[in-house]
């Protein structure tokens, strides 16, 4: 398994299918180590910051879904 690592000006060149590739990665999870994993995890959630829109689908990976408190 291959990770991408990008800078934050990559992030906005990011297209659909390599938002998607990434969330298949990490749903995956079949990583040679831990820090190749982190590594997506933290890209996807770059992504989240600066492209909310591209991660909808698969917000359950950052655990950022809104939760009702009260």
């Amino acid at each position: 398994m291959q990770t991408v690592t990008r800078s934050l000006q990559e992030v906005s060149n990011l297209t659909t299918e390599d938002v998607a590739n990434l969330a298949v990665r990490l749903e995956d999870d079949d990583y040679k180590n831990p820090f190749d994993g982190l590594n997506d995890w933290h890209l996807l959630r770059a992504i989240a910051f600066q492209r909310p829109e591209l991660i909808e689908p698969y917000i359950h990976l950052l655990d950022l879904e809104p939760c009702d408190e009260a």
